[in-house]
């Protein structure tokens, strides 16, 4: 491998890393707070995606990329409070409810994805980039979108630390995600806030969405595929924290890109599912959660 090659899979594992952060973030936030797993986030990617189309193209209302992504991103939020209100909170206080919200979530994501098909159709569109050609430093090249998309994700994971860690309404959030029921003892409203996480992993969910139409071809069922990924971040990373899937997003990245150059496209997954499996035995907590004693 000459330094040009090297040079090509670190930046486009950084541009995966930063995608699958972003992916990630989501699933983690849900599981941090609220102790379940959301299956309609892969379907919250595609939504967001078809949304900012719908805005922003020309064969749309032709807002155009920005005004298009920014109206995608807030319905987005609407749609994950909506979600929460529906499938999420009338089984909040049951036994069972990581179980039963398996189901439902798998319900909603099967029922967004048909409805994708059912008002846009199976056929394939893409989102007009915001920027094209390339960027080149030296070795460095860079599509000028993925540069874009690198900033943007990376100011908005940053900003989201910034609210969870700073500001009252985020620690609040990370208050019931420690103990619910101390929270509510507390005062805090617990539903508004749990309301308040899935809007964000929605609109999280959807600015991913619209980054993956922005540099491949979308179609109703395009958020499987980073649902996976999304898992497989979430797991190796571990679930103590919503930060170490951040973490674990850049591990995943790099280990996709040198695995497509030495072991080719198609055996990549079994690769991250391999790895995933393994630090499952070893592990479980994640690579950068601690083991816990149990008494």
């Amino acid at each position: 491998m000459d330094l040009q090659s090297f040079v090509s899979i670190l930046i486009s594992g950084v541009a995966l890393g930063v995608l699958y952060a972003l992916m990630a973030f989501g699933l983690a936030i849900v599981w941090t707070t609220l102790g379940i797993f959301n299956f309609a986030h892969g379907a919250f990617i595609a939504v967001g995606a078809y949304l900012a189309w719908q805005f922003g193209s020309a064969a749309g209302l032709g807002l155009g990329y920005l005004p298009g992504a920014g109206l995608a991103v807030a319905a987005m939020f609407l749609l994950g409070v909506a979600t929460q209100f529906v499938l999420v909170r009338p089984f909040e206080r049951q036994k069972d409810i990581v179980l039963l919200t398996v189901i439902t979530t798998l319900a909603g994501a099967t029922i967004l994805t048909n409805l994708l098909n059912v008002v846009w159709g199976p056929r394939m569109k893409q989102i007009e980039p915001a920027a094209g050609g390339e960027l080149s430093f030296g070795l460095v090249h860079l599509r000028s979108q993925e540069a874009i998309m690198v900033v943007v994700v990376g100011a908005t994971l940053a900003a989201l630390a910034w609210f969870l860690l700073r500001t009252a309404t985020g620690r609040s959030m990370r208050a019931v995600a420690q103990n619910r029921e101390a929270a509510q003892l507390m005062g805090l409203d617990v539903h508004r806030l749990y309301a308040l996480t899935f809007g964000l992993a929605a609109a999280v969910a959807g600015l991913a969405g619209i980054f993956i139409a922005s540099i491949r071809f979308m179609s109703p069922n395009m958020g499987d595929d980073p649902l996976q990924k999304a898992i497989v971040v979430v797991i190796l990373g571990g679930v103590a924290r919503f930060t170490y899937s951040i973490y674990a997003a850049f591990v995943v990245g790099m280990i996709e890109a040198f695995s497509t150059y030495y072991v080719g496209l198609y055996w990549t997954p079994a690769v991250l599912f391999g790895l995933m499996i393994l630090v499952l035995i070893v592990k479980p907590e994640g690579l950068f959660g601690r083991r816990q004693r149990s008494v």
